[in-house]
């Protein structure tokens, strides 16, 4: 590109030098010829005004000496009043009427007396003018074309290089290289398409972040499903010559089994940003009646407790899913970094519905209690996803989440209330 911009430009100076010189250079030429024919008019004129005054000065000749002296470059016949022959002077010896006689200019005059005049001149020192003439005019070409080049040198490299930066960010952008750059040329095409790959850049970040997102939390949310469920097969293992027990152990598996299905189809949605999340009126006791029985063996196996308490009765606006997705975060974050008895907590709070999780451990250090939240954050041997999930999870559908106390450690989990009159599966609020 930056060679055919060069080509073009020259070839477009060379026509316009061309058809600007060119003219140009033959209005010299014309403009020295005349002004060199006016001058040797005008001298013409002059030496006739000088024989009449030798005449009336009563000479009986020319003095051939003093207009010899007078112009010496100059051929001049002069014709008296009255007689034939002319009278040859001036400083130039040349027979202007032979054969062989050089280019000369020429131009005759008349006096008041009657006295003719014509002189010549060699066009040795005229062509040598118009020469000169040519050649400031072909210098100035010169350079015009010189300074055109230059131009367009420097235009091409600030026309290119833009190019050659857009190209390389476009191949990162196909590597897999996804930040913007934010480069910025001062030439609105080139920054308009800068923009628009900057643009490109930021939504295939956002989108390579979701799908990371996507994996990661899929892996921590199912872990916890997962575990509860080999819990359930061993004890069906265990049990296996007691009915009842197995049947029992049956069920629970299968409701973790689909508990499993819902979290999947849970972050499923979330991951396509297509499912918003719908809240609706949600009895807390159930969903943690249920919970607890979940994660009960887990406690128990660790000689740990899990209890609840609080006021009874309580409706929260959220989804069941959320509700316990959000729980099985914190209390897990209690029960891998915490000690003693996991309290979970419920009340009444103004407009709000507060669940509290806290646990008798050390508590959160000072250095980790401002950014707990955080993702990939954590003050052990942890993921640091299961708090910042949580937190996404309860601002997604309007809810509030936060460390209400660092010893012990005591999460805070706000819902709105539901509206007077809405309704929950069993019945009005």
């Amino acid at each position: 590109m930056r060679r055919r911009m060069l080509f073009s430009t020259l070839v477009v100076t060379i026509i316009a030098v061309m058809l600007l010189g060119l003219p140009l250079g033959a209005l010299a030429y014309q403009s020295v010829y005349e002004s060199r024919t006016q001058q040797l008019e005008h001298e013409a004129e002059v030496i006739g005004a000088e024989v009449d005054d030798e005449l009336d000065d009563g000479d009986e000749g020319v003095d051939r000496e003093r207009f010899a002296s007078v112009y010496p470059r100059r051929h001049i016949e002069i014709t008296l009043p009255g007689e034939q022959d002319p009278v040859s002077t001036g400083g130039w010896e040349i027979d202007p009427h032979g054969a062989d006689a050089p280019d000369t200019l020429h131009a005759s005059a008349t006096s008041a007396e009657g006295a003719e005049v014509d002189v010549w001149r060699d066009t040795e020192r005229v062509e040598s003018n118009v020469f000169s003439a040519w050649l400031g005019i072909a210098s100035l070409s010169l350079m015009a074309i010189g300074v055109a080049v230059g131009l367009a040198v420097l235009q091409a490299r600030r026309l290119t290089l833009p190019l050659v930066d857009l190209a390389s960010t476009a191949e990162q952008l196909g590597s897999g290289v996804a930040s913007p750059q934010g480069h910025r040329y001062g030439i609105p095409e080139a920054d308009r398409v800068a923009e628009v790959l900057d643009r490109s850049a930021e939504r295939i970040t956002s989108l390579i972040a979701t799908e990371r997102h996507f994996a990661t939390d899929a892996s921590h949310q199912l872990r916890t499903p997962l575990t509860a469920l080999s819990m359930r097969l061993e004890e069906l293992i265990a049990e296996a010559d007691n009915p009842e027990v197995v049947r029992e152990e049956g069920e629970a598996a299968l409701a973790q089994t689909e508990r499993l299905v819902e979290i999947v189809e849970h972050l499923l949605g979330r991951a396509r940003r297509s499912q918003n999340p719908e809240v609706e009126p949600v009895d807390v006791d159930s969903v943690l009646e249920r919970f607890v029985h979940e994660w009960g063996p887990l406690f128990g196996q660790s000689g740990r407790k899990l209890r609840t308490t609080g006021t009874e009765g309580l409706t929260a606006m959220t989804t069941d899913s959320d509700l316990s997705q959000i729980l099985a975060a914190l209390v897990e974050n209690a029960h891998k970094h915490g000690a003693g008895t996991v309290t979970i907590h419920r009340v009444r709070d103004g407009g709000s519905v507060r669940v509290e999780v806290s646990d008798e451990g050390e508590g959160v250090p000072d250095e980790l209690a401002g950014r707990i939240f955080d993702r990939e954050v954590t003050g052990g041997d942890g993921t640091g996803l299961g708090l910042a999930l949580a937190r996404h999870i309860a601002e997604s559908e309007g809810a509030r989440i936060e460390l209400k106390h660092s010893r012990p450690t005591t999460f805070a989990l706000f819902f709105p209330v539901p509206p007077e009159g809405a309704r929950t599966a069993t019945g009005p609020v």
